[in-house]
């Protein structure tokens, strides 16, 4: 070996053996109890329970109070379209006409009618005044009064039949005039002049909605239906509608619509298939604002009592339940599930696993085991102090 070799291999061996004594003088360092890590600053807080109100959000359909197909009760030809699509009409308005010509002619045909069988009637009275002294003073026999008399009432049942027939030939005419049967606005229009229209056909001639006032149609699942009964006053169903407070109406848009409506109906049976109750909320209209059709969303204040609000950023989620990291009295935390009853904005509302009082870990409880010990640190504290600590968090959880 080479006195160049000898020199290389000494200074290999002497940087090894400097490497293994500072090794064993760091293991001796971090075993001293001076040595010992510091507890992390973590923000936290204290719980407090309160009563809470949520605005729970239910999908919702529009329908106005009333909403008419508008159709022919007679056959004929379409003559007059007397408004447009889109307007608002009065009830008793005239909306289409039929020609009336036939209908006018069938009534003067019963009318004729009603004139010969209102002579008849005539002619048969006159046959029972004629053979009544005859048959007193036995000049005939009774039989011919039976007769007369008989003739008089198959006269008489003639004329009721013509009268009747009168009647229907002048309701025939006046289903020629189609007139609005409540206040609304007129939907789409089909048909035009000249189309042939028949009685009772499928095709509506237009549809007529009163949108005076609005149903919001929504429905509330198994669960909150049971909540519903708890919560609202009352013995029955139409006591504890009237004592929910009033709703209101988010639009498609995300504007709230100006009035306040109440619930006022709800259906006498679940949905099989969705296993849900339809309920309904009616708010006035008389800018006209709503329409049949429209969509939006239902708010309902629901009030959840002795309830502890918690960030959801304070929780964490492990195999469907719910945890969050309490603070004992010596700042250790402690992992502790919680009963979670419903949502408030960024907050779960906790019904069961915390109480007055308790501290919750706010933040960088990512990595943090059970019995872990921490430097309490208040999240609203403005002191550079406290920015500080925020900082060593923040560089904590990114290690």
């Amino acid at each position: 070996m080479t006195e160049k070799n000898r020199l290389f291999s000494l200074r290999a061996v002497l940087g090894l053996v400097a490497l293994l004594a500072l090794g064993a003088c760091n293991q001796g360092q971090e075993g001293q109890p001076g040595a010992a890590q510091q507890p992390k600053p973590l923000p936290v807080k204290e719980l407090q329970r309160s009563t809470v109100v949520v605005q729970k959000e239910y999908s919702a359909v529009l329908e106005g109070v009333v909403t008419v197909d508008v159709r022919p009760q007679v056959g004929g030809t379409l003559k007059e379209i007397a408004v447009d699509e889109g307007e608002k009409v009065e009830a008793g308005q005239l909306l289409f006409t039929i020609d009336d010509r036939p209908f006018r002619e069938a009534l003067n045909a019963a009318e004729g009618s009603r004139r010969s069988a209102a002579a008849a009637v005539a002619l048969a009275k006159i046959e029972v005044k004629k053979y009544k002294p005859l048959v007193k003073n036995k000049v005939v026999s009774e039989i011919k009064l039976l007769e007369a008399e008989t003739s008089l009432q198959a006269a008489e049942a003639q004329l009721a039949q013509a009268l009747a027939a009168v009647e229907q030939a002048k309701i025939d005419l006046g289903y020629t005039r189609i007139e609005a049967p409540v206040s609304g606005y007129i939907g789409e229009i089909p048909l035009r002049i000249g189309s042939l229209v028949n009685a009772g056909q499928d095709d509506a001639l237009t549809t007529l909605t009163d949108v005076s006032r609005v149903h919001a149609y929504f429905s509330l699942s198994e669960v909150d239906f049971t909540r519903f009964k708890q919560q609202f006053e009352g013995e029955t169903l139409e006591e504890k509608l009237a004592s929910v407070p009033p709703v209101t109406l988010e639009l498609a848009d995300g504007s709230r619509y100006g009035e306040e409506g109440r619930l006022d109906a709800v259906s006498g049976q679940f949905d099989r298939t969705t296993a849900s109750v339809r309920f309904r909320a009616t708010f006035p209209n008389d800018n006209g604002l709503l329409r049949s059709g429209n969509t939006g969303t239902v708010q309902i204040g629901w009030t959840y009592r002795d309830m502890i609000v918690v960030p959801q950023s304070a929780t964490m989620d492990l195999q469907d339940r719910v945890f969050v990291f309490r603070v004992t009295e010596d700042n250790t935390v402690a992992r502790t599930p919680v009963t979670v009853e419903g949502v408030h904005g960024t907050g779960y509302l906790v019904s069961g696993g915390l109480d007055d009082g308790d501290r919750i870990v706010l933040s960088g409880f990512s990595r943090l085991p059970d019995g872990t010990p921490i430097q309490p640190v208040d999240p609203d504290a403005k002191e550079s102090g406290a920015e500080e600590a925020e900082q060593q968090t923040n560089q904590a959880e990114g290690a």
